[in-house]
């Protein structure tokens, strides 16, 4: 008991110093609308929310896109993103606002705001502080609350009688090839919803087929759009340049290697 008790009092103290991080910012997919929220509040994708691994539930905290300098604020009712690297999952009205509903993901600095955590007596706040690495306790709780939310998300759904559902319906001609032409990467995904919408609304808007590349990253499943089938590299990069405004995370991928 003795041991928890420390562990809650370092752990309160230690936020009280954390003022500001920098990292990456995701959004929730869709299916989550209309499901309940760590914190019990259920989701809905209009309102300024977000999730976090720490914060307290109810804190006020603003949100910049590093890309663009543009901001949000948002309370926190939610626990996750439970990917390294990422500090923050918004609701996808925060992200729209944003301009990160196309690039899925990307650099944000997070700012709890005044009021929200109260500094100790004669200590000075630290400007940033970098995401705490994840340990296998950590993985294991993260696993089990993630299996606990899905649980409770079904069980709400079979409880709600006036459940509205959303369908949108997509034509798919899958063929597995072989690339041999360089690409431009425009956005990665680990949800299949995102990445449908966005193959789509790129298809239409450039005339042009969207290749998926699946791979594995730290034993996670990855699905990056490539866009663009080009000869060679300085017209992928007249193409990157040309679109730079849209998507600013983008970047050149040769696909004549056969590593």
């Amino acid at each position: 008991m003795k041991t928890i008790q420390l562990a809650l009092v370092f752990f309160i103290s230690s936020l009280s110093f954390a003022q500001t991080q920098t990292g990456k910012a995701s959004f929730y997919a869709d299916k989550f609308e209309g499901r309940p929220t760590a914190s019990g509040e259920i989701y809905k994708h209009n309102l300024p929310t977000a999730a976090h691994r720490k914060l307290p539930f109810g804190t006020k905290v603003k949100v910049t896109n590093l890309t663009n300098n543009k901001t949000e604020i948002v309370t926190i009712n939610d626990r996750g993103p439970f990917i390294r690297g990422r500090i923050i999952d918004l609701s996808r009205s925060v992200a729209q606002s944003l301009n990160i509903i196309d690039s899925g993901v990307t650099d944000v600095r997070i700012e709890v705001l005044d009021g929200n955590l109260t500094e100790s007596k004669g200590q000075k706040s630290e400007t940033e502080y970098q995401t705490p690495r994840v340990s296998e306790e950590e993985k294991r709780e993260t696993a089990q609350t993630t299996e606990k939310r899905e649980s409770n998300a079904e069980n709400f759904k079979k409880a709600s009688k006036n459940t509205i559902e959303e369908r949108e319906f997509y034509e798919l001609t899958v063929d597995e090839v072989q690339p041999d032409f360089f690409g431009v990467q425009i956005a990665s995904f680990q949800e299949s919803d995102n990445l449908l919408r966005l193959a789509n609304r790129l298809k239409v808007s450039y005339k042009s087929e969207v290749l998926i590349q699946i791979k594995t990253v730290n034993e996670t499943k990855v699905y990056t759009v490539i866009l663009g089938q080009f000869n060679n590299r300085r017209a992928a990069e007249n193409f990157k340049s040309r679109n730079l405004d849209k998507y600013p995370d983008s970047f050149i991928v040769d696909m004549t290697r056969k590593d």
